[in-house]
């Protein structure tokens, strides 16, 4: 027998539950496929940086291919369309896949699934991209969790139960050469699909994955998973993970990662309840991806409408103006417009600075939550509709276990209190270099022999608050308070 396997967020060997079904089925004799589909190549928030790393991890994934003595079939189409051609080139009898969770992919899984069986070809659907899968993490009653805390605890709990399931590494067994007429054309680069990006983002690909993971892990990191939870939000500091990327092509497993965690918790828990905080802290971001997916799986409005509905009524007032100065970096505060500039360049966006710039376009710019997360799809690296939409509809304060509305980052006392040398803000923004601590988180305050001194004039050489926050904040109350007392 032959089967193809359809790879698509899980672009690797290891750890890959649909592809060693695969090959377990076939005894190794299986056709590797990845579809480039114009509709999400030419969706509009689709960008440079995404397609960029995704290309790089689909060469490495050829090389990985080959090296076992196979290699990755790639297709440039409609899914339906290629598949069915393929399963009558190839005489494949089954083919396996990872789910996928946003409503583009359901539908699109559905009509696939269904041509195949109807031509009695075996299909086989895995739960990869999550730890858990939306319908695995239930409340006593058996509804969807809907608020993270409680989530977290049942599905922390689980996660203890099923521990040596979720945790156990698979291996490949070997796979059988590729038949020499199925056609492989050369992988195309970036370039070759409409993308250029000068952005600097990291390699792709199961191996920089792997790396990066077991360099976190590593006790003797500087800022590595025992010091994730005091770092984690000081944002000139490299404190964070760095995996999003990975995870969001299935370039290393959820499960892979939560295993690295619980293998470091083990080890250096005795230490130290401090050090055992700190990687429980960052097994719970883990969580948070998985709520996201339970939340856009049972609630697949919240890629086009708040989760509350109540929200959907705000009277956003969108000033393009300000939206461009947001987008641009721009605004006069600075550690907006260092985070908006470190996305312009890096295509990732540290994740406390994220909070802050999605705070300022909603509550002090008075922008709608929507525009901001398609922008954020477009240009980062690591863009995953479920936890994007999940983190901008948290700081707007219109989703699930949401920032309450009454809750307003101040953008000057952010800054001061995450990056309290500057030091992040010196980096994106160098324009400032020289700007006084005491000063660099709200430059205008500086006396105008200063800015002289320093070579900054306010106005000229870096802008002045588009808006006043005390004057938006207050305006931003009156409006949520408008319609936050709706009922449901």
């Amino acid at each position: 027998m032959t089967f193809i396997h359809w790879f698509r967020r899980d672009l690797r060997l290891h750890d890959n539950p649909a592809l060693l079904e695969a090959v377990e089925r076939s005894g190794g004799r299986i056709v590797p496929l990845f579809i480039l589909d114009d509709a999400i190549l030419h969706a509009p928030a689709t960008g440079a940086a995404r397609v960029a790393f995704m290309v790089d991890a689909l060469h490495a994934l050829d090389a990985a291919l080959r090296a076992r003595g196979s290699r990755l079939v790639v297709r440039h189409g409609r899914p339906l369309d290629i598949l069915r051609d393929l399963v009558d080139i190839s005489g494949a009898t089954g083919v396996t896949w990872n789910r996928d969770y946003t409503p583009f992919a359901r539908r699109r899984d559905a009509r696939v699934a269904a041509m195949l069986r109807s031509r009695n070809v075996v299909v086989v659907e895995a739960e990869d991209a999550v730890i858990l899968g939306p319908d695995d993490v239930r409340t006593g009653d058996g509804r969807p969790y809907t608020v993270y805390t409680p989530y977290w605890r049942r599905w922390r709990t689980l996660v203890e139960q099923r521990r040596t399931v979720l945790t156990s590494a698979t291996v490949l067994p070997s796979l059988a050469p590729l038949p020499e007429t199925i056609e492989s054309p050369a992988l195309p680069s970036a370039a070759d699909l409409g993308f250029t990006t000068a952005r600097h983002i990291p390699p792709g690909g199961e191996s920089a994955g792997v790396a990066r993971l077991t360099a976190f892990v590593d006790r003797n990191a500087a800022h590595g998973i025992t010091g994730y939870a005091e770092g984690r939000n000081l944002l000139a500091l490299p404190a964070t993970s760095g995996l999003s990327p990975y995870l969001r092509f299935g370039c290393i497993a959820p499960r892979a990662a939560l295993r690295a965690a619980l293998d470091a918790l083990e080890r250096h828990a005795p230490e130290s309840p401090a050090v055992a905080a700190s990687i429980e802290t960052w097994i719970g971001e883990l969580a948070w991806r998985d709520f996201y997916y339970q939340i856009l799986w049972h609630h697949p409005h919240v890629l086009r409408r708040s989760f509350k509905s109540q929200y959907d009524a705000i009277a956003w007032e969108n000033d393009t103006m300000l939206f461009d100065a947001w987008r641009e970096g721009r605004t006069g505060y600075p550690v907006v417009d260092a985070a908006m500039r470190q996305l312009l360049r890096e295509g990732w966006m540290h994740n406390r600075a994220r909070m802050i710039v999605a705070s300022f376009l909603t509550r002090d710019l008075l922008i709608d939550w929507r525009l901001g997360e398609r922008y954020f799809m477009l240009h980062l690296v690591d863009g995953d509709h479920a936890s994007n939409n999940g983190g901008w509809q948290w700081a707007a304060g219109t989703g699930t276990d949401a920032q309450p509305y009454f809750r307003i980052f101040n953008p000057v006392s952010q800054g001061r209190k995450f990056d309290p040398q500057g030091t992040y803000v010196r980096r994106y923004l160098p324009e400032l270099e020289h700007v006084p601590d005491r000063y660099i988180h709200e430059p205008w305050m500086m006396p105008p022999a200063e800015q002289v001194r320093v070579g900054v004039t306010i106005g000229r050489d870096y802008p002045a608050p588009v808006v006043d926050h005390a004057v938006q904040r207050s305006r931003a109350l009156a409006i949520y308070r408008a319609v936050a007392s709706v009922a449901l």
